[in-house]
């Protein structure tokens, strides 16, 4: 099967192509920030600021003229068809010298070759040349508008022909006030427009200055991150709530990042020791047994000490056994929340069944457990809470050389509050934050020798948390210890109903 064919671009050709060239070279395809903005702020300004320099310099300067021409053949044709046919021959000159001097206008009245007047404000014009105006119009165009520039200045001129008499006037009129003051206001304009395309690139630089600068700053300081600088802010310098609320939220980001690693390198170092301790576990046990093992091959061993050999054997087989059964509770306690089947039952009773259980080993040692409180319901797993209580109350006896045990429960509201308290030796105040993580023994060779496994408080705080609560640890050395935790409290009327 032949891999499809990559599907070409195909590149405009012709006068697209040096469009496209054009638009590339304008805004290339990779660029700052900075460069965009600004190329498009002074695009689309520069392009308003054409199109308005376009118009003014064009249709506003046409109109002008357009003005002035209809204006000067309204003059023209006033003296061509009325006063000139209505005015004696012999009295055309000085018909139009009184109204050039009264108008201002530059008049031109001839017939042929023949000029009967050519005069400005009431005074013949003596030139050495006639005006020849037969040659600036003809029969197909009768009327013609041009300018020309004297030592006076600007004269604007319109010549009409009238075919059927054959006059031909023209009349001329030097810059009016009101069209030199429509050139400065076109003047001005255009200044303006100027002036508004420089300032409105002025302010998009700054605009982009101000909008770059910011994201300047949040690069660098990503980079730093990236580079391993975690505990470096983001520092934007701006007013703009937009960038103060980016950078405020990717602090947070970033601090959520420096927690989550953090915690990522603490559950690593946990795992390696985790791993070490529990090779270091497995391993005690397994070479006792094969060197009990070993010396039980010999012939020459007598029965007693055979007897013992095999004890000490079978005492390591059940801690390695413990052992294992303890990391396969904790490992289904952490991943099977299901494992946690809640009812309401007699907490006084439960504690009562787990002080019968253990008290032996208490009055062994000639310790007093005082576990006398009034019956209260909760709500919880009944067989995890004997767990608890069992470890709880196992650790006391097993770090109280003298005194007392007590068992305290009081209800708190909507809580039950559970207590264990020892008069023992004690926790160091530096072992308190850790004695709940899996193998952490705060005396190492005692615990081996009471056949512990380190994992009694891990196994209570798991069991704890999969029911949304909590353990907490008071201790002073010398004087004793208090391990207490809160179960949902529930009325009785509840267990008769279950």
């Amino acid at each position: 099967m032949n891999p499809p064919k990559a599907k070409l671009r195909r590149r405009p050709r012709g006068p697209l192509r040096l469009a496209y060239r054009i638009w590339r070279w304008i805004f290339p395809p990779r660029a700052s920030v900075r460069t965009w903005m600004f190329l498009t702020f002074a695009l689309f300004v520069g392009l308003a600021v054409l199109g308005a320099g376009l118009y003014t310099g064009l249709v506003l300067h046409g109109r002008l003229r357009s003005t002035m021409e209809q204006t000067l053949r309204t003059q023209a044709e006033r003296l061509l068809y009325q006063v000139v046919p209505e005015t004696p021959s012999h009295e055309l000159p000085a018909t139009l010298a009184l109204l050039s001097r009264v108008t201002g206008l530059h008049l031109t009245l001839a017939r042929g070759d023949s000029v009967i007047w050519n005069g400005q404000a009431g005074r013949p014009i003596l030139e050495t040349t006639p005006p020849r105006l037969d040659t600036l119009v003809s029969a197909e165009a009768t009327v013609r508008f041009y300018e020309r520039f004297t030592t006076d200045g600007q004269v604007f001129y319109v010549v009409l022909h009238d075919p059927a008499s054959g006059w031909i006037v023209r009349v001329g009129q030097p810059t009016p006030i009101w069209y030199r003051l429509a050139r400065q206001m076109e003047l001005t304009l255009v200044v303006g427009m100027l002036a508004a395309l420089v300032l409105a690139l002025l302010g998009s630089w700054i605009a982009t200055e101000k909008v770059t600068g910011p994201l300047r700053a949040i690069r660098n300081s990503a980079r730093n991150i990236i580079e391993g600088h975690f505990d470096e802010k983001i520092q934007v310098h701006t007013r703009a709530a937009e960038f103060q609320d980016l950078a405020h939220h990717l602090n947070k980001m970033s601090d959520s990042f420096r927690e989550k690693i953090a915690e990522l390198q603490r559950l690593t170092r946990l795992q390696t020791e985790f791993i070490g301790n529990v090779s270091h576990e497995v391993r005690n046990p397994i070479f006792s047994i094969g060197g009990y093992l070993e010396a039980l091959a010999s012939p020459t061993m007598d029965p007693e000490t055979r007897k013992r050999y095999v004890e000490k054997a079978l005492q390591n087989l059940n801690r390695l056994n413990n052992l294992f059964n303890d990391l396969i509770e904790i490992a289904r306690l952490e991943y099977r929340a299901d494992l946690i089947h809640p009812s309401v039952f007699n907490l006084q009773e439960l504690l009562e069944e787990v002080v019968d259980m253990l008290y032996p080993k208490a009055e062994e040692k000639g310790l007093i457990i005082q576990a006398e409180n009034d019956p209260v319901y909760v709500r919880a797993d009944r067989e995890r809470i004997r767990q608890v209580l069992t470890n709880l109350i196992d650790n006391a006896i097993s770090y109280t050389d003298e005194g007392y045990i007590r068992c305290r429960i009081r209800r708190r509201r909507d809580k039950v509050h559970v207590e264990v308290v020892d008069t023992g030796r004690g926790i160091p105040e530096e072992h308190l934050d850790r004695i709940f993580e899996r193998f952490y023994r705060v005396d190492p060779d005692r615990s081996r020798r009471s056949g512990g496994t380190g994992l009694g408080l891990s196994i209570v705080k798991q069991i704890l948390q999969a029911h949304g609560e909590a353990i907490h640890v008071e201790s002073t050395v010398g004087r004793g210890s208090r391990f207490w935790f809160e179960l949902p409290y529930a009325e009785a009327d509840e267990a008769v109903s279950a």
